[in-house]
């Protein structure tokens, strides 16, 4: 069976498969089901877990006006209960079921937002607390609303009657009966690790029964050794998924230690790994390297999940079960993925930048990926995913891995990546002074015959990045011409100018004093446009300097980054 057909069976063994669990999860939630989510109304909540997400009374306030910004889009609600405005926009409608919002008023300390806080539960207990359908009862929102249900329970109730304090119970203790039930219908991924996570956070925090906690722990351990690596990443190789499962990790395993239980071994040894995982995937200014689904970086939300840190010592270099090489020295931090593609099951954020790499300096990034627009425009998306839109090598203008886009699929599985390098041996070039490692992936090979490998060394002190891209034969396969253009490409940040000094070298200059000079003397440097999508404020124009070869005539390309400091400014 040929690659693309076994890619094809996958693909749809796998819509199958979601089909099946999708009309489980209908089943569930339908009126033959839903008696078995009423029971025993809990008497109080014994514990409020800690939320390390970032808060700020200003956003409280504006929820007061009736202004709710939430996953990148502002919704004035005109003085109606938020959960009665049609918003088309499905970040914004899950963001609001999700409750995480309810951080901002518990910042805020006031009765005002206590009381802000405590009308919206109300309302949403009125509105959807019986009727279970829609974006409110996705079961992987469903979680995220449990756990800030537990975690600002205290704002919630303060002040709170009787009835709304016995409501509010009554409505918890369904939604965990419901995600219960779901856990095990949901696709793999981190959603169902929260699913987990959440169920542990509820039989730690309200009273339950022995049995209830322990199943609690052992379901939470199995899901943990199967999607965190032991290097700490994640199985979907998002740098995202890791700290966003380490900011519901760790207040978790603060929950234990309060209560007195012990955790289990896999929640602590995760933690300890994906901590250093985190500190790898970091560039100095504090963002990570925008790899899987990565995009802008809000900076405080690292520094309060490192701040638990107690692992010292300079991040690791070799990410191997993650499918990363980190380089650093003198100020200078390259981060490059030379890994497979993650299962298919998790892919939907993955993307095609296989041995493609970012460059910083000090604060500044130079050579970046083009990350994605986390909450921007669904249509850029595959634009973001592709291969041209990272640091790395295109051979005739095609990606090295392709993405399931057919609106019958999208439906079932979103845009997974299929079809990707199956093999990306990568060794270590490590020498006295040097840090190198030289990879190489079969993306290719199916299609074209061909195979990358890229060589990177970072020296002197940190001032010099030399790079070696070569295209080999598959085998004895010959190279077809008219179907051996090569595209080397170097997307630089926007925040970077990019000009060609008198002796028509490439120079970038950063905002500090740091200049780097490109040269590449076997292929002629161009200068294209590019945009770079993980802007904070959005997508933004950059530049990309390009190098274009065909593998008939040339075999491998040299070309290095060298860093000089100046004072003063270079004029463009």
């Amino acid at each position: 069976m040929s690659i693309a057909a076994d890619n094809t069976t996958r693909l749809w063994a796998l819509v199958a498969k979601e089909f099946w669990r999708k009309t489980r999860r209908r089943l569930r939630a339908g009126p033959a089901y839903r008696w078995r989510y009423s029971g025993r109304t809990p008497e109080r909540v014994l514990i409020a877990p800690p939320d390390l997400r970032l808060a700020d009374p200003q956003i409280a306030l504006e929820i007061y006006y009736g202004r709710f910004p939430l996953s990148g889009h502002l919704v004035e609600t005109g003085g109606q209960s938020p959960f009665l405005v049609e918003v088309p926009n499905r970040g914004w409608q899950r963001s609001l079921h999700g409750f995480r919002w309810l951080r901002h008023m518990r910042a805020a300390g006031t009765e005002l937002a206590a009381a802000n806080a405590r009308a919206l539960v109300s309302d949403w207990i009125a509105m959807h607390g019986n009727r279970i359908s829609g974006t409110a009862w996705e079961p992987a929102t469903t979680a995220k609303r449990i756990i800030a249900w537990l975690q600002h329970s205290s704002v919630v109730l303060q002040g709170a009657e009787f009835a709304f304090y016995r409501a509010f119970l009554r409505s918890l203790a369904m939604q965990i009966r419901y995600l219960r039930s779901m856990a095990r219908e949901m696709p793999a991924g981190k959603d169902r690790l929260r699913a987990r996570i959440a169920l542990a956070f509820a039989a730690l925090s309200l009273p339950a029964p022995v049995s209830a906690l322990r199943s609690a722990t052992r379901n939470l351990a199995d899901e943990l050794d199967r999607q965190i690596l032991p290097d700490g990443g994640h199985v979907s190789r998002n740098p995202m998924a890791v700290l966003e499962i380490l900011a519901d990790l760790l207040p978790l395993r603060h929950t234990y230690a309060n209560q007195a239980e012990q955790p289990p071994l896999a929640l602590i040894n995760a933690v300890e790994r994906m901590l250093p995982a985190l500190r790898f995937f970091r560039h100095q200014d504090g963002s990570l390297a925008r790899f899987n689904g990565m995009g802008a970086t809000i900076h405080d939300r690292i520094a309060a999940i490192l701040r638990h840190d107690d692992t010292a010592g300079a991040p690791p270099l070799h990410a191997t079960h993650s499918g990363y090489e980190r380089l650093a020295m003198g100020g200078t931090t390259v981060i490059a993925d030379t890994g497979t593609a993650p299962p298919i099951e998790v892919s939907n954020y993955a993307h095609a930048g296989c041995l493609s790499f970012e460059m910083s300096s000090g604060r500044q990034h130079y050579i970046v990926n083009a990350g994605v627009d986390t909450y921007g425009l669904a249509e850029l998306k595959p634009l973001a995913r592709a291969t041209a839109a990272h640091s790395t090598v295109t051979i005739n203008d095609t990606s090295s891995a392709s993405f399931a886009h057919s609106h019958r699929i999208s439906g079932l599985l979103g845009s997974p990546l299929f079809g990707g390098p199956k093999s990306v041996p990568s060794q270590r070039t490590d020498k006295p002074g040097i840090h190198g490692f030289t990879a190489r992936h079969d993306g290719y090979a199916q299609r074209f015959g061909l195979h990358h490998e890229r060589e990177l060394s970072l020296a002197a002190g940190g001032n010099i990045l030399s790079g070696c891209d070569r295209i080999l034969r598959a085998g004895n396969t010959p190279i077809k011409k008219g179907r051996d253009l090569v595209t080397v490409r170097f997307h630089v940040h926007p925040d970077v100018q990019l000009f060609r000094d008198q002796k028509e070298r490439l120079v970038l200059t950063g905002p500090d004093i740091d200049t780097w000079v490109f040269i590449s003397p076997d292929v002629p440097a161009e200068v294209e446009e590019s945009i770079y999508f993980a802007g904070l404020g959005g997508p933004r124009r950059s530049r990309q300097i390009v190098l274009n070869f065909k593998a008939s005539e040339i075999s491998e390309v040299h070309w290095q980054f060298s860093r000089t400091r100046i004072i003063g400014r270079l004029e463009n």
